[in-house]
């Protein structure tokens, strides 16, 4: 009998809730050995043990803040260092403050980018020496329908997304002749903690985390020959006004 071939492994920014959780799941369903990364200690161990009763022995999660370079390329390492490898980067962490521009506080700023923006450039940049390594591997970068659409209230959140779209459509131009795919996926209004439907409003007609996980899991079934480097996603009925 031939021995089975390793886990394919993927590493997920923000995967403790959300979006993030979704595609730690589906990766682990379809047969990843998947790791994550949460802002807290506590938010890493919680979501760890929970996923565990599904996926045991499949998923691993430890704290990181994004936003801190030696935080990112300790976690990288910390991977590189258990699975010998990694096949797929999914840059999901992300936050929002929205407000009128004039309004938006510096602090507030920086926090935004350092996380949105900057945090996906970091990872990027730790996992490519072990994807140049290996000749192949896959950057799924979690932008917004925000990244291509300005909206009043969102000059801190749609300047992190659109500098997201154009970090990742560069990236993509850089190292695809390495063998390393890079798409961003573009979601539209998601039912996340982002949401904050008005009283007594549903929010059903809103896509579900699932729904982006199901994306990113397409992206990696994609074939070699063509590369879709930007998806957007919208929900299929959303209200009328």
């Amino acid at each position: 009998m031939h021995p089975e071939p390793p886990k394919p492994v993927a590493l997920v920014t923000g995967g403790s809730r959300g979006i993030g959780r979704a595609i730690v799941g589906g990766l682990a369903q379809e047969g990843w050995q998947v790791y994550f990364c949460s802002q807290t200690a506590d938010s890493a161990d919680s979501a760890s043990r929970e996923l565990a009763e599904t996926f045991p022995e499949t998923i691993k999660g430890r704290a990181c803040d994004v936003g801190q370079q030696r935080e990112v390329d300790d976690l990288v390492a910390w991977v590189g260092s258990e699975a010998g490898r990694i096949d797929c980067l999914v840059n999901n962490a992300g936050i929002g403050h929205f407000g009128p521009v004039d309004e938006i506080s510096g602090e507030a700023w920086r926090q935004l980018i350092r996380t949105n923006l900057n945090g996906s450039f970091y990872a990027t940049r730790a996992v490519t020496p072990w994807m140049k390594s290996q000749g192949s591997g896959w950057i799924i970068n979690i932008a917004s329908l925000a990244g291509k659409n300005p909206f009043a209230g969102g000059a801190a959140y749609n300047a992190s997304k659109f500098g997201l779209v154009g970090l990742s459509e560069a990236s993509m131009l850089d190292l695809r002749p390495f063998g390393i795919r890079v798409a961003a996926i573009l979601p539209g209004s998601v039912q996340t903690e982002f949401s904050h439907p008005k009283p007594g409003a549903s929010d059903d007609w809103k896509l579900a985390p699932e729904d982006v996980a199901r994306t990113v899991l397409d992206l990696l079934h994609h074939g070699s020959r063509s590369l879709p480097s930007l998806v957007e996603i919208r929900p299929s009925n959303p209200p009328t006004k």
